[in-house]
């Protein structure tokens, strides 16, 4: 009988015969208790009634496959006379079950340097029917963002879901995949379920650092303590410690960091002098300032800061010779030349002309 029988349905039975006559062959029938059958006895006054076995109740074969009944004929003799039969009744599998995942949703962690063709996860649905009613196959249908459709894939026999595409934590940090399962019945029926898809941050990002002000040239008088830069410009596109940045400055013999009291993760410190300047001797300084992350392994972003130093009149004038000694004639006529002296100014500009007096 077909488990999509309805209710009512009724299926002819052969009934019982006796070799006796009249009452001694009056035949009447009964059938062991059951909720999902009895036992119908067609009115008429033939001696061999038609017999109908009558559904009671919707079947189900994933619950009751097979139902083992005793019909029970009777004469109407007395004493009364008994046959029995036994009806072994298979209930047909109908399409009446969707596949069941064995997860609503699958949560999936997997750092964002996964190598294409990984393993993501495998669904699994089973389907409580049999034969191709139970015969599932899979598919991904929907993917959040849109944009990562071809970043997965899922064979629609087994139900792996493998990595087709790349990885990135800074671009999309959680990927919602929603799968279905679906049956070769008639109709086909179909199951979801979620896979939640957690990328992990893998330090591939290297700092960046940039100058927001830089006071160039810097006078050469400046005094110890001067914020010579203001370099509030440093980012990393990674996550907890792998944007966790840290500072040096290299070389450091005239300037250092000064870390300012904010606790913004984007601030890096000042730049500070920490040692007199003199033009004289560096006019230029080239300083490399490096921010590394908190990563393993550590990656770093350096700048170059190139500091001109401006001319201080510092320095006097300095003759060549301390003392010139000259021999002049006594006859010497006014006007004659009697020496030439030399002053130099290791100064810049107006700061370095020298006038004579």
């Amino acid at each position: 009988i077909a488990e999509s029988s309805l209710p009512g349905s009724r299926f002819p039975l052969e009934g019982a015969s006796d070799a006796d006559i009249g009452a001694n062959a009056q035949l009447s029938y009964t059938l062991s208790p059951s909720e999902h059958f009895r036992i119908e006895e067609e009115n008429s006054n033939s001696r061999s009634k038609s017999l109908f076995l009558v559904l009671t109740k919707s079947l189900d074969r994933e619950t009751i496959p097979v139902h083992r009944l005793v019909l029970t004929a009777s004469d109407g003799g007395r004493p009364s006379l008994t046959g029995t039969m036994e009806l072994v009744i298979s209930v047909l599998d109908a399409n009446d079950n969707a596949p069941q995942f064995n997860q609503s949703v699958y949560n999936v962690r997997l750092p964002e340097d996964t190598i294409q063709g990984t393993l993501v996860v495998r669904v699994n649905a089973t389907d409580l029917d049999e034969g191709s009613n139970r015969a599932v196959k899979y598919e991904l249908d929907t993917i959040v963002p849109p944009s990562a459709s071809d970043t997965f894939s899922i064979d629609e026999n087994s139900g792996d879901i493998k990595l087709t595409g790349g990885l990135d934590f800074e671009a999309v940090n959680l990927y919602d995949l929603s799968v279905k399962a679906t049956d070769k019945g008639t109709p086909p029926l179909s199951g979801h379920c979620k896979v939640l898809l957690e990328v992990l941050d893998v330090n591939d990002n290297a700092p960046e650092v940039w100058v927001t002000s830089l006071s160039v040239p810097v006078p050469e008088d400046a005094s110890v303590g001067t914020v010579v830069a203001l370099l509030s410009g440093a980012s990393d596109a990674d996550i907890g410690a792998n944007a966790q940045l840290s500072y040096t400055l290299s070389p450091s013999e005239h300037f250092s960091l000064d870390l300012p009291k904010s606790n913004e993760r984007n601030l890096i410190p000042d730049l500070v002098l920490t040692k007199s300047l003199d033009r004289e001797t560096i006019p230029v300084h080239r300083l490399v300032l490096t921010a590394s992350d908190g990563g393993r392994p550590s990656l770093t972003g350096t700048m170059e800061l190139v500091i001109s130093v401006v001319d201080a009149n510092d320095n006097a004038p300095q003759f060549n010779q301390s003392v010139y000694r000259v021999q002049l004639l006594e006859s010497a006529a006014v006007g004659t030349l009697v020496t030439r002296v030399n002053a130099m100014d290791p100064d810049l500009g107006s700061n370095s002309e020298v006038t004579y007096a």
